[in-house]
């Protein structure tokens, strides 16, 4: 993700990275088409961006530039446009690091080679702003094929033919073949990644240690017999279609997929007895107080601003994760400097937080179709406290009233199983699923 920064313009921008003001990677490649050009930052060369590899080495023995970490430059044709017009316009030594290469041995035969890095903070910034652009297509893109129900295919395994939204396939691969690329919702580009699945399986080649075999019953087999019902987690190829890699930069969905906690050992002569946990800092919704205690929080925004947010939990049966969204929600359009009750739009923030208590909208929620949307699960500020302090709302009742009698516990939002599926953009969501069935 990018830096953590403020916005002057109060665009409406999701995923904007801020930060409350008391606080202050190697990774997937995921250029765009093979069919862009990538130029060269000082003369007329040109290849296609699958051929960048031609391009760096031309640029390390023709103009001796090396640029750091071009797998985590989002747009690498972007970022080469941009700087070879900079260098256009200012020597190349104002920019790059140097360095000389054979410092202690005769002068006629050291060398000096430019370095191109985000220690600049132009380059910084420009990758950032590269790695945001990029983010924000990929979800356009991502709600796209949510929302779209003209998906039309074949089974890769039974010809069986589906149409629709595209989560009715995939969630028929995983229950009746035992193969799953992942929840539909942390997928992107699917269509791209079935078509790229289909050639393999047509070339004959097997899915998971991707070797090749002589035929299709040979093949289906082997996946069957060797439990590769799945894809290579090695594979690079894969990297684009999921979501995650876009995410956080620098960290690849098979990382991802693979944490755990085997680098902790169980101690038993371990004594945490004099360890001592910071205090919690959870920030008001509508000013700049703090506390450190969720319960002086709470009494804070009821009696100094008249919101009620245990109130409007228990009325309106918010689940954790409503909550969560309704809390990133009302955060954004405060930062917005709009009201979130009649959506009027203010110059400041302290005219929106005006109308808002002058005309009675503090307690004043739009339509839940307004603010129950899937990218509220994102943290308008990364380092809210005030998210973690949620629960469900019926969770001590819940409690009481199962103690001592033999009911199953359902995982929170399981019994709409069909509308999470549709809305859910978190692995974690559904992990436990077939365990909690």
């Amino acid at each position: 993700m990018a830096a953590c920064v403020g916005s002057g313009d109060a665009q409406d921008s999701i995923l904007e990275p801020l930060c409350f003001p008391e606080q202050s990677t190697d990774g997937p490649s995921l250029h765009g088409p093979s069919s862009e050009l990538l130029v060269c930052l000082f003369c007329s060369e040109s290849v296609l961006l699958q051929q960048k590899d031609f391009l760096l080495k031309h640029l390390l023995l023709e103009h001796k530039m090396v640029i750091a970490d071009v797998k985590l430059i989002a747009d690498l044709p972007k970022y080469m446009l941009y700087w070879k017009g900079r260098f256009l316009e200012q020597p190349v030594t104002d920019f790059c690091s140097v360095i000389k290469t054979n410092s202690t041995g005769p002068v006629e035969k050291q060398e000096d080679y430019f370095l191109l890095c985000d220690v600049l903070p132009e380059d910084r910034v420009l990758r950032e702003k590269l790695q945001q652009k990029r983010l924000e297509e990929v979800l356009e893109q991502q709600q796209k094929e949510r929302d779209d129900n003209s998906f039309h295919r074949l089974c890769m395994f039974c010809s069986e033919e589906f149409s629709g939204n595209r989560s009715t396939l995939l969630n028929h691969m995983a229950r009746e073949h035992s193969f799953s690329i992942g929840l539909p919702d942390n997928i992107v580009y699917c269509t791209e990644f079935l078509d790229a699945l289909q050639r393999k399986l047509d070339n004959l080649q097997c899915l998971y240690c991707e070797k090749t075999f002589r035929d299709k019953t040979t093949l289906k087999d082997h996946m069957r017999k060797k439990a590769h019902r799945r894809i290579n987690a090695s594979n690079r190829e894969y990297d684009r279609f999921y979501v995650i890699n876009y995410l956080e930069l620098g960290k690849t969905w098979e990382e991802v997929q693979s944490e755990d906690d085997r680098e902790l050992v169980d101690d038993e002569d371990d004594d945490w007895s004099d360890w001592q946990a910071h205090p919690v800092s959870a920030v008001c919704l509508f000013c700049d107080h703090q506390s450190d205690t969720m319960d002086q929080i709470y009494t804070h925004m009821k009696e100094g601003h008249g919101f009620d947010l245990l109130m409007l939990r228990t009325e309106l049966g918010l689940r954790f994760y409503q909550q969560v969204k309704l809390v990133n929600f009302i955060r954004r359009q405060i930062h917005q400097s709009r009201c979130y009750g009649c959506q009027e739009k203010f110059e400041s923030r302290a005219d929106a937080l005006r109308h808002i208590m002058a005309e009675g909208h503090v307690m004043k929620l739009p339509d839940a179709s307004a603010w129950d949307q899937p990218q509220y699960y994102f943290p308008t500020y990364e380092n809210d406290a005030l998210l973690c302090t949620l629960s469900d709302s019926d969770n001590d009742q819940s409690e009481e009233a199962s103690h001592g009698e033999d009911v199953p516990v359902i995982a929170e939002d399981m019994s709409d199983l069909r509308a999470l599926k549709q809305s859910s953009v978190l692995n974690q969501l559904l992990k436990n699923r077939s365990s909690c069935s």
